[in-house]
């Protein structure tokens, strides 16, 4: 695969090369599943600009994830159907997990997370998927297309039963029935606040191995506003960091992605805040393996 033009970090070259890297990060800028606000085709692209201004120490690491090799590749050709967006995905991450790459995908809207799952899904078998969100995305259908943002979770769960959804404050009756009904691991963010929702016991109830989708509608609009359906009252940066802290703690994440950040011009908060994410998810996950520095 072709290396990006703009890498993520902009490190030196040793620390981006293809060949030795454990993190291969794809940019995906397809928004064809969208219903609201656009721009999530233009969020890769400034989110790599952005992380070019991230100190490469992680101060509550003690130590510099770059380190594990973080290569960047360009965005496949992607299809405008999301039928051949999906196959594309699914193709792009098999490709890079037969050569034994961690992936990071940046999106692009939510509708592309299904082709990572499905990959992931071949290519071990049991695995569980925590999405992070405001919206449940469990519908069936959503503006005439099953393959909507607004629907997902509803494909993933065709891929595996295993799934927990954090930060929930958006969700149909549909949907809302459909949870109850199916017994859903499902916690809103009311739950979360009000210390109903038990995240270690929710975690427990899923493999061993595990893909991650964050899409950045969850958080506050503090930390980040433009996006393309956002909601009021998400998590602050630092809840958000604990909870994803916690499950790289507890389980062995196999890849994650970030998701329906909607790029405005002048906007330098999302996607800086979007590739500390990413950067601190890295860490996160080779925290290990990394050497401390102090």
């Amino acid at each position: 695969m072709k290396s990006h033009s703009t890498p993520f970090l902009a490190p030196p070259a040793k620390f981006r090369d293809f060949n030795c890297a454990k993190v291969v990060i794809v940019p995906f800028p397809y928004e064809g599943g969208i219903s609201y606000g656009a721009g999530a085709s233009d969020a890769p692209h400034a989110i790599l600009q952005a992380s070019s201004q991230l100190e490469f120490y992680d101060e509550v690491l003690g130590a510099e994830p770059l380190e594990v090799g973080i290569a960047t590749v360009e965005a496949p050709r992607i299809p405008s159907d999301p039928e051949g967006m999906i196959e594309t995905m699914e193709k792009t991450i098999r490709d890079l997990l037969k050569q034994d790459k961690f992936v990071v995908m940046m999106g692009g809207d939510h509708s592309i997370s299904s082709g990572h799952s499905r990959a992931l899904k071949e290519r071990y078998g049991s695995l569980g998927v925590i999405q992070l969100d405001a919206h449940a995305d469990l519908r069936e259908i959503y503006d005439g297309s099953p393959l909507s943002h607004a629907c997902v979770m509803a494909r993933i769960r065709e891929i595996t039963p295993y799934t927990l959804q954090i930060g929930i404050r958006s969700i149909s009756t549909e949907e809302a029935r459909r949870v109850h009904q199916e017994k859903l691991s499902l916690c809103t963010m009311h739950q979360w606040r009000t210390g109903m929702f038990n995240l270690k016991d929710a975690l427990k109830c899923l493999p061993e191995k595990v893909f991650i989708t964050v899409d950045v509608d969850v958080f506050d609009w503090s930390v980040i506003a433009q996006t393309g359906t956002p909601e009021p009252g998400g998590f602050l940066w630092d809840e958000a960091l604990s909870i994803l802290r916690s499950i790289f703690d507890t389980k062995e994440v196999v890849g994650f992605d970030v998701v329906e950040l909607s790029y405005r011009e002048g906007d330098l908060n999302g996607p800086f805040a979007a590739a500390k994410l990413i950067y601190k998810m890295i860490g996160f996950k080779f925290a290990g393996q990394l050497t401390r520095i102090f």
